[in-house]
């Protein structure tokens, strides 16, 4: 997710539903769904060579303070007791923090909060689907592991008849401080210079609430990163479908404070570990997301 001031691309919320989206709860949608990410989590055996790399004021107290916005299914969003990290964000990260030998402690955030978290030393780290763009990359040190375009979702039969070219007069859904929000505001204006009706854009503090307002038929649409538009479609017990396809891939990064360099490159070397293991796969197929693999993580790339 690009980020306009610290955010991510979007986001879809699971807030707390191991069988569904809490949206799709708030809807009546029936529990029990399967999880795709069901099952234990990966675990990565520390390198010493790595550990040595991590700044001591770092690893002095065992663990790494992540910084999340956990409302974005399947990558990172609350667990049936409402308090635990889940997704494949979390788990990837969790084997870089072990690679590095250390603990993985992530901390709910606001997702517009959090690159301004890391470099106030509030998070160590923030993990949270943040697309890479230069913005970004002048706020923190982004180091890239995973890469995935826009993707467009409407309700089962896209009943107002949304289309990603022409989408003049729809109300759609999107989170605020994401990439997206730029994307359909560019949209809105080709709509009114071309003399069409404007694009409402109904902004949610999280992309559970912008999923609801989608299932319940107050939106027309949303858009969001396409792990959590595919997440979105198959825990909606078909309610909601995909629109076209993705768009516009770019990077996700881990973000590290601007003057941390060395614990970004350290950060960058244990996710290229996980990735010459086989771990860095094992947990994308888990959550089934391995369309956005990549082979070489970089520092702002």
């Amino acid at each position: 997710m690009f980020q306009l001031n610290g955010g991510r691309r979007a986001a879809l919320g699971a807030a707390g539903a191991a069988a569904l989206l809490l949206s799709l709860a708030a809807c009546g949608e029936e529990e029990g769904t399967e999880q795709p990410g069901a099952g234990p989590a990966v675990s990565a055996s520390a390198d010493t060579s790595l550990a040595d790399k991590v700044p001591a004021a770092i690893k002095a107290d065992g663990k790494i303070i992540v910084g999340s916005d956990t409302t974005y299914a399947p990558a990172e969003f609350l667990d049936t007791d409402g308090k635990t990290a889940i997704g494949f964000d979390v788990e990837l990260f969790t084997a870089v923090a072990q690679k590095l030998g250390l603990k993985a402690e992530f901390v709910s955030a606001p997702f517009g909060d959090i690159i301004t978290g890391v470099n106030t030393g509030k998070y160590e780290v923030g993990v949270s689907s943040f697309t890479i763009n230069d913005e970004r990359k002048g706020q923190a040190n982004m180091v890239s592991y995973f890469q995935v375009g826009t993707q467009w979702v409407t309700k089962k039969g896209n009943p107002a008849g949304v289309t990603l070219d022409n989408a003049c007069g729809k109300k759609i859904a999107v989170q605020k401080d994401t990439v997206q929000v730029e994307d359909i505001q560019k949209r809105s204006k080709a709509c009114t210079d071309a003399g069409k009706p404007a694009i409402s854009i109904d902004q949610f503090p999280g992309q559970d609430a912008a999923t609801a307002a989608v299932v319940s038929g107050k939106d027309d649409a949303m858009l969001a990163d396409y792990p959590v538009g595919v997440y979105a479609v198959t825990q909606s017990n078909d309610a909601l479908e995909l629109l076209d396809k993705q768009y516009e891939a770019a990077p996700y990064g881990y973000v590290v404070a601007k003057d941390q360099a060395a614990f970004a490159e350290a950060v960058r070397e244990a996710t290229k570990a996980l990735i010459a293991d086989g771990s860095y796969k094992t947990v994308l197929d888990k959550w089934k997301v391995a369309d956005g693999a990549i082979t070489d993580p970089a520092v702002n790339p």
